[in-house]
């Protein structure tokens, strides 16, 4: 490469050697989402004359997030950064997380900096959030020509877009693993059932994804009503979304975040809805085959709930009344008092009254005050079995059906600050070790008070076999392959370690219950 410049199918792009590394930041992969193409799939960007000088990151997608409004509709980048010598080599494309909603590639916590310079070529990229990427208006009156999954569209050109180019950065197109966590987790899981990535990329990791987090067109009408009562909106105001400022939005957005517990118990924020792009819900997907042959890592974190579960303005129930509806309206109240046995720690004196009639509902339940004051363990372990660690298993045993190459993992590390929130090991605690990274505010926070040594283990077992992963196809010697829902799993601790994970009485109480899903 003459002074770091690369010829792309979109145009010569200038890189620039930093910190031993060489970054080429914020090159464009697809045409601008504003004007007419607001709420229109991603279009391949228009290629450029001259040269790109690809300097530094492109802004975020337009999110309200830690109190402020952020972003630009103009956001679709993606980043590389490389070694500075070396060819073919493999490859490692992050999606970040953030609930389909905030979030961003150019947190300095995903940097990459550790992963290039361990002789691997880090990708990651913006895309579409929340109102802008992943509501769905198609089914409204007079927004028949919006599109939907704008946001996953943004997924499937940007990996198609490094697989075109990623060999002119020194990487192997061959040798690709995709990682994601939160909604980046679930993203991966979408990958592995999107029909228009295939042959992409032959790796994945899913951390705390949330596989089950898709709606259909149908479906999706939840969430927009509720927006739409947030914005104070009729159908025919939906037309100001056309032009209107796209910040203004993120008053309904908000809205739909903090109510859409109390309307459907259990239903998930807008994510991506079935259609031509995402045609199966993935995990039926990879049951039926979809990523035959990827190898695959998949995992969660042992409190994921403590993130999401709260007494006001909850992100899953709080309750067993709020459960006990959410089994209601899915045709699942049959199975509830198994449901209640396997997370109540008095379930046979809750159930005393109520395990003989041959149909119930939620208001045969007690009013439960006190476990909702104090949002008790079993709502923390309901959450985070619903959510992440259940479906993670089938995604794993639909998987493990076309290749052998299936490893699970818990990440189990409560370090003192942990301990003094009460928030344990939650929902995406396991990022400054997966990353290297000690010196991000997170990172700082999560490790608190903890020795060096305790750093140097998690984070030299995490990233290491991440590392290892995409180098080599194995994570670890001492990992063995995922054999069922009584396995040895991979445990991410103090001292970390493989040991034997028995889930069946978990998948026989959870079964294949389905939940809004219609």
């Amino acid at each position: 490469m003459s002074d770091y410049i690369v010829k792309t199918t979109s145009g010569k792009v200038q890189g620039h050697l930093r910190n031993g590394l060489v970054e080429y930041l914020g090159i464009p992969y697809a045409q601008p989402p504003v004007g007419e193409l607001r709420f229109k799939r991603a279009r391949p960007v228009t290629p450029w004359e001259g040269i790109f000088d690809a300097k530094e990151y492109g802004p975020e997608s337009v999110q309200f997030d830690e109190g402020q409004l952020k972003g630009s509709e103009d956001c679709l980048t993606v980043n590389i950064k490389r070694p500075e010598k070396g060819d073919n080599l493999p490859v490692f494309v992050y999606i970040h997380g953030g609930g389909y909603n905030t979030g961003a590639c150019n947190v300095p916590l995903y940097s990459g900096d550790h992963f290039a310079s361990e002789g691997l070529v880090y990708v990651a990229f913006q895309y579409r959030l929340n109102v802008l990427g992943f509501y769905d208006f198609t089914t409204y009156p007079g927004c028949e020509d919006f599109e939907s999954n704008c946001g996953l569209s943004d997924q499937i050109l940007a990996m198609n877009w490094i697989h075109d180019n990623i060999a002119a950065f020194g990487g192997d197109p061959n040798r690709v693993t995709i990682c994601g966590e939160s909604a980046g987790g679930a993203s991966v899981v979408n990958m592995l059932a999107c029909p228009f990535v295939k042959g992409t990329f032959q790796q994945a990791i899913a951390q705390s994804g949330l596989p089950n987090c898709v709606m259909t067109h149908e479906t999706a009408r939840e969430n927009v009503d509720l927006f739409m009562e947030g914005m104070g909106w009729t159908v025919e105001e939906l037309q100001k979304l056309r032009t209107g400022d796209p910040f203004s939005f993120q008053k309904g957005n908000t809205y739909v975040a903090e109510r859409h517990q109390y309307k459907n118990p259990g239903m998930f924020l807008p994510g991506p809805v079935q259609d031509d792009l995402l045609p199966v819900r993935p995990i039926d997907a990879i049951r039926r085959g979809s990523a035959a042959g990827v190898k695959l890592i998949i995992g969660s974190n042992a409190h994921e709930g403590t993130t999401f579960v709260h007494p006001e303005n909850t992100g899953f129930p709080n309750s067993w009344a709020m459960i006990a509806s959410m089994f209601e309206k899915n045709g699942n109240i049959e199975s509830f008092p198994d449901i209640i046995r396997y997370y109540h720690p008095n379930a046979d004196a809750y159930l005393k009254n109520i395990d003989s009639q041959n149909k119930f509902s939620a208001a045969d339940l007690p009013a439960d005050r006190e476990e909702k004051d104090k949002v008790g363990v079993p709502f923390i372990n309901f959450a985070t079995d619903y959510a992440f660690q259940m479906p993670a298993i089938k995604v794993a045993d639909g998987q493990k059906k076309y290749t052998d190459d299936v490893w699970m993992y818990r990440y189990e590390l409560v370090t003192k600050s942990g301990e003094a929130t009460g928030l344990k090991a939650s929902h995406a605690f396991d990022l400054p070790a997966m990353f290297g990274d000690r010196e991000f505010h997170f990172s700082k926070f999560i490790f608190d008070g903890e020795s060096p040594e305790t750093v140097d283990e998690i984070i030299g077992q995490m990233h290491g076999d991440w590392v290892r992963f995409a180098k080599t196809g194995q994570p670890n010697p001492d990992w063995p392959r995922y054999e069922g829902h009584d396995s040895r799993i991979r445990i991410y601790d103090r001292k970390t370690r493989t040991e034997r994970a028995d889930r069946t009485a978990l998948m026989d109480t959870w079964k294949d219950m389905r939940f809004y899903e219609n």
